[in-house]
């Protein structure tokens, strides 16, 4: 019998109050970018009972009515009744927001170096990951996680109000052969899901057994054996949630916006920042280098490194890790991908069409496996073949 190994990844819901900062900041990127594509935009927000705060650095040369804009997102997400404890309607809003440092803004502004001479908009490092798993070529833990959370949304917003409410969390372990790391079956499902306080303990089970649970488990039958571990609201009762209960601050949930702890993350948010941030756009970058390897059937795992000065065009590393299971050696696909992806912040930008307003879906379900988004396209496999 195969020894077995448990990994669990966890997911949010739009209306976790980290989320929900997380989307704020990004409704407020993507107003800037639709007025200036040429906006810088750093921005960070904080929620409270009865407070959102917006604070960071912002250059434009447009105008958004940033304080109406976080309350029809607060609204938007499901906040709209006083009955919550927190609602955009009589949310204040404190906006602290100056421009951008001109010592970063030296740095990043492009320079008679030529077109391609934008510069990294700060240091450090980025990775990427991806791996045959799933469809989406993500890990399965987080890829279950997140779609428990889409779905947990959905059925809220299609019941009745004296129902389930915006704040949710899921958790998911998967069974793995210890040996060859392949996923064997779903160990463990931990939901937790505020509701109205009408509904029981056991209401609210049957409700996210049958609409939210089990309507997700069919895409996964392969890995439905025996008796799966549930625990829907452990506690016994959620009935206080979002920022009522619990402070949300932008860029709190990096491990659920990435690979779920399954891969290594830089340590950089993306929420909230234009994309001549490389702390987003090159993560977005290492992703789709990593996905296409994978397409390209180069690799069953990929992982890419990425790593930056500030100021500078061109990425000062780049690292590909397979894990062992490279089809070709890893030094001939990182040569591949250097000759094929141009990593300056411009090339990016350009490659990934990164100045299009977009950012507010990110923030709800996870940056990486969605198909809508340039970055998870595998155009590039075929290059990569060689």
């Amino acid at each position: 019998m195969a020894e077995i190994k448990l990994f669990t990844s966890e997911s949010v819901s739009e209306g976790h109050p980290d989320k929900l900062a997380d989307q704020i900041s990004d409704t407020i990127l993507d107003e800037l970018l639709e007025v200036d594509r040429g906006s810088r935009v750093a921005v960070e927000t904080l929620l409270t009972r009865g407070l959102a705060v917006v604070a960071g650095e912002v250059t434009t040369k447009g105008y958004v009515e940033i304080a109406d804009k976080v309350r029809e997102r607060i609204n938007e997400v499901g906040y709209n009744d006083t009955d919550l404890g927190f609602d955009g309607n009589t949310t204040g809003v404190l906006i602290a927001l100056q421009k951008q440092s001109p010592d970063i803004a030296v740095g990043v502004d492009e320079s008679a170096k030529g077109d391609k001479a934008q510069g990294a908009g700060d240091q450090g490092m980025m990775f990427g990951y991806a791996c045959s798993e799933t469809a989406e070529l993500m890990p399965l833990p987080i890829t279950i996680a997140h779609k428990l959370m889409a779905k947990f949304t959905q059925f809220r917003k299609a019941s009745e109000p004296r129902s389930l409410r915006p704040d949710a969390k899921s958790q998911v372990t998967i069974a793995y052969d210890a040996q060859t790391n392949k996923p064997l079956y779903i160990d463990t499902i931990v939901l937790s899901a505020q509701h109205h306080p009408d509904l029981s303990r056991a209401d609210v089970e049957s409700l996210v057994q049958t609409n939210v649970i089990q309507p997700v488990l069919k895409e996964y039958g392969e890995y439905v054996h025996g008796a799966i571990k549930y625990y829907v609201n452990p506690t016994g009762i959620f009935t206080i949630g979002g920022p009522q209960a619990d402070t949300g601050v932008t860029g709190r949930k990096i491990i659920v916006d990435t690979y779920g702890g399954y891969a290594r993350h830089g340590g950089g948010a993306f929420s909230g920042k234009d994309p001549s941030k490389v702390d987003r756009s090159a993560a977005y970058a290492a992703r789709f280098i990593a996905k296409n390897i994978v397409a390209a059937g180069l690799a069953e795992q990929a992982e890419i490194q990425l790593a930056y000065a500030i100021g500078v065009a061109e990425p000062v590393s780049v690292l590909v890790e397979t894990f062992g299971t490279a089809k070709v050696p890893e030094a001939e696909i990182a040569r591949r991908v250097k000759a094929n992806f141009d990593l300056t912040p411009r090339g990016i930008i350009e490659l990934l069409d990164l100045l299009r307003p977009q950012y507010v879906q990110t923030a709800k379900n996870g940056h990486f496996g969605h198909a809508e988004f340039g970055w998870e396209k595998t155009d590039k496999a075929a290059l990569l073949k060689g």
